[in-house]
């Protein structure tokens, strides 16, 4: 059933998918919304209300239940059903800053075609600047508010452990942080209201 993707549509989805599944994550997923749009109001290409949506639905898939990685695929089937490509799109890269299957810190609690279908997308997908900032944005937010990078990674290490891929992942973050405070020319954590106060709590 095709829908259009607007706020309207985001919002209810994830409150209905909050119903169906309630947790931190969606908190979580509303302040990776909120960091996706203060950082993309401050970059000249990018649409703020795009990037909200797509931070606001990045992990839609966990509406089916306490998952693993079939959140990703969740999420993608949610958002292509609606006719949301790019959204679905997000569903399943925010989860690989490095487009490589054998980087996931998750289960892969899926069947065998799923886990083939994301291992191809994965590595034929081509990332934008949206998918770069839903991941970073990822690693900015807390369900309890914003926060500094590191607190992010060692909240994440310490609930899926340490993983080969673990460093290489840290530091592609840290390249994406990189490259959108030299387009923009601010530091990301100035952009977010409370995160040294949520850091440091």
């Amino acid at each position: 059933m095709k829908m259009e993707f607007n706020r309207q549509n985001a919002e209810l989805a994830l409150k209905e998918a909050s119903k169906s599944n309630p947790g931190a994550w969606t908190d979580h997923s509303r302040y990776v919304a909120e960091a996706c749009k203060h950082i993309a109001l401050h970059c000249g290409h990018l649409s703020a209300n795009q990037a909200y949506l797509y931070g606001l639905l990045h992990d839609i898939g966990r509406y089916a239940g306490v998952t693993s990685e079939r959140h990703l695929i969740d999420g993608y089937r949610f958002c292509m059903e609606r006719g949301w490509e790019k959204a679905a799109q997000i569903c399943i890269s925010h989860a690989f800053m490095i487009q490589d299957m054998d980087t996931s810190i998750g289960e892969f609690d899926v069947s065998e075609p799923d886990y083939l279908f994301i291992k191809e997308f994965v590595a034929n997908v081509v990332y934008d600047d949206y998918d770069r900032l839903v991941q970073l944005c990822d690693s900015l937010a807390m369900p309890t508010g914003f926060c500094l990078l590191e607190k992010r990674f060692v909240d994440v290490t310490i609930r899926y452990g340490v993983h080969p891929a673990t460093i290489g992942r840290w530091k592609k973050i840290l390249e994406i942080k990189a490259m959108f405070e030299k387009k923009m020319g601010y530091s990301v954590y100035s952009l977010l209201p409370g995160i040294v106060e949520n850091s440091f709590r």
